[in-house]
């Protein structure tokens, strides 16, 4: 059977009603796409498009780093650190974000067992895309192989996961697909790095490189008041609340997708939902993204992939908000990791213990535990977190959050994002800046915010990027942790702001008949699957959605950690089962297998050694 005789006329009937606007192409702000359920009567937009070649040296899956440049540990260099050029940082663009996703390190398995790093040439488009409403455009960016396979029409669709730019998913989709002749289309889903100096009045344009804002074109220049200081950042200051809008995201950067193919193969056009093949891909909240793609309505998806979903089914039970889960951990689990025997490290615990015994007798003091000494007070904090969910696989690995101050870094972005907050208004008084040694802002220098783009997470601390608390350090009471917590179980008008922002992001089920693999590592500590995927599927299968679940034992949040001692021995990386997904799910749209059906996979943690198959337990 032919790839494409699956399609259906309605499917058809559809897609041709795109084909004018896809043909319609302009460097100049444009009007393509075709209305969904969300966005009646309004066209996607985009600007600012580019087109660039990746031959010879420099491809498109590691900028000609290959696996030996991406395990280096320093950065690729810039000539001119105060002006790198557009191709130096998307190179080093690049070699961030696999570094952030991927476990690359010697005997981990990548290149080996799975996974690739192969020189694939080709060209990228990119441009700017905006939802309607919307106050700030978000990055779309597809990269489509010399080697496309024509008579196989495929298009990868993946948001970045966490808050990163518009690479966020190279080692996701790129490294799957680009081998295999699938062109892949990338959005930041209105996060990413596009950060902006509001000292110096300086952001990022379309191609990496800073530039003024009276210059105009750059890829994100906030509202902000005058005289602002410090940085600001698309996620928590674009005050559009973009994680309502990441199926919209996903669902943009699939049309500019098939308008990059017209134009890269302009005598195979038209590129249509009808005649090329989109399955969705994404881990974290990437995987979140592509789940509420899979909502909307119309025949344009055909299937979709979730790794460790940040997802939020209100309606399933057991299901939490990230917000919720996120700011009881910051508060309470510093002090419950006390009560646990057998942490991995880092965080290294003597220098931890104190700093954790600390923090409990401040709980104590805001009367948020009881307890007589650290000890009494730890298990108590243990206690209240395994009453509201959490298992002890998911606090031992969460460690690794409170080590790295993920709980608060999250708290302090989402917060401003959900309610929408402009700079300066954060409602429980944090900003962000560089700083100086003893916490206090400074201004940003040439060189530093020439690499914000290419360097940062989309979410500080990182990139030299820290959040400013001039309270922290005496605050026996956690009156700035306990600010953010109040913005979720508080009475307030800004809890109220903050909450209506929430209930914008709940999940809706996938479309029927859409099939969707689901996949979870049952020790993640960061999003723990019982409040997140376990709830999403048990809802989906209840309304008797195509939904399928991998669960993956000994596995965490975060690959990349893996090249950490203790990590690497306890923990078996995701991706593997990412990409395994994959390939059973194009065997099975190809006719030749059966989507993947729910399995729990009883993996052997390495203890040390270089990863084998056994390892991994995949069938």
């Amino acid at each position: 059977m032919s790839p494409m005789s699956f399609r259906i006329a309605p499917r058809l009937f559809a897609a041709l009603a795109l084909v004018p606007l896809l043909a319609a192409c302009a460097g100049t702000p444009s009007s393509r796409g075709t209305p969904d359920h969300a966005t009646a009567g309004a066209r996607t937009m985009f600007s600012a498009e580019r087109q660039t070649l990746h031959r010879d040296g420099d491809d498109l899956l590691t900028a000609g780093l290959g696996l030996a440049g991406l395990r280096s540990l320093a950065p690729p260099a810039f000539a001119d650190p105060n002006a790198p050029t557009p191709a130096e940082l998307r190179r080093r663009a690049l070699w961030s974000n696999w570094r952030g996703i991927a476990d690359l390190a010697p005997g981990g398995g990548y290149g080996e067992l799975y996974g690739s790093t192969a020189s694939v040439p080709g060209r990228e488009f990119s441009a700017l895309a905006t939802v309607p409403g919307a106050h700030q455009p978000h990055r779309v960016l597809v990269q489509v192989p010399d080697a496309f396979d024509h008579k196989r029409r495929c298009l990868l669709v993946a948001p970045s996961s966490g808050s990163r730019g518009v690479y966020g998913a190279i080692a996701v989709a790129g490294a799957w697909g680009l081998p295999k002749g699938c062109a892949v289309a990338y959005t930041d889903k209105g996060t990413g790095t596009d950060y902006f100096d509001l000292d110096a009045g300086v952001g990022v344009r379309a191609d990496g490189a800073t530039g003024a804002v009276t210059d105009g074109g750059l890829a994100f220049a906030p509202d902000a008041p005058a005289g602002a200081h410090g940085v600001a950042f698309k996620h928590a200051h674009s005050k559009d609340n973009p994680e309502a809008d990441w199926g919209r995201h996903v669902r943009q950067a699939a049309e500019f997708g098939l308008h990059a193919l017209a134009q890269a193969f302009p005598d195979d056009a038209p590129f249509t939902f009808a005649n090329t093949r989109v399955v969705a891909v994404g881990i974290s909240n990437g995987g979140g993204a592509v789940l509420r793609a899979a909502e909307l309505d119309g025949d344009w998806l055909d299937a979709v992939v979730a790794g460790e979903p940040s997802v939020y089914a209100a309606d399933a039970d057991g299901a939490r908000a990230l917000y919720d889960y996120t700011t009881e951990a910051a508060l309470l689990m510093p002090c419950a990791l006390l009560a646990m025997d057998g942490l991995p490290q880092p965080p290294l615990q003597a220098q931890a213990k104190p700093l954790w015994t600390h923090h409990c007798a401040s709980l104590r003091t805001a009367g948020l535990i009881d307890g007589d000494d650290a000890d009494a007070q730890a298990r108590d904090a243990h206690a209240r977190l395994r009453a509201t969910g959490w298992s002890d696989e998911a606090l031992r690995a969460g460690a690794l959050s409170v080590g790295f101050d993920l709980w608060r870094a999250v708290a302090v972005t989402y917060a401003s994002a959900y309610g929408r907050y402009g700079v300066g208004e954060h409602p429980c008084g944090y900003g962000f800046a560089l700083q100086n040694p003893d916490g206090s802002p400074r201004p940003a220098s040439a060189a530093e915010r020439a690499a914000w783009w290419s360097d940062a997470s989309g979410i500080p601390p990182g990139a030299g990027v820290g959040i400013v608390d001039e309270v922290a350090k005496v605050d026996p009471g956690l009156t700035r942790l306990r600010c953010l917590r109040g913005l979720w179980s508080g009475a307030s008008i800004d809890a109220e702001r903050v909450r209506r922002g929430i209930a914008e992001t709940r999940a809706g089920l996938p479309r029927a008949g859409l099939p969707v693999t689901v996949i979870h590592g049952t020790d993640d500590g960061l999003i723990p699957m019982a409040f997140t995927s376990a709830p999403y599927v048990a809802h989906a299968k209840a309304a008797g959605r195509d939904v399928r679940f991998w669960q993956v034992r000994h596995a965490q949040h975060f690959d990349a950690f893996l090249g950490l001692p203790d990590y690497g021995a306890r923990y078996l990386p995701l991706l593997p089962y990412v990409y395994a997904a994959l390939d059973r799910t194009m065997a099975a749209l190809d006719g030749q297998g059966a989507m993947p059906a729910d399995a729990t996979f009883q993996t052997v943690p390495r203890a040390g050694k270089p990863m084998t198959a056994e390892h991994l337990a995949l069938p």
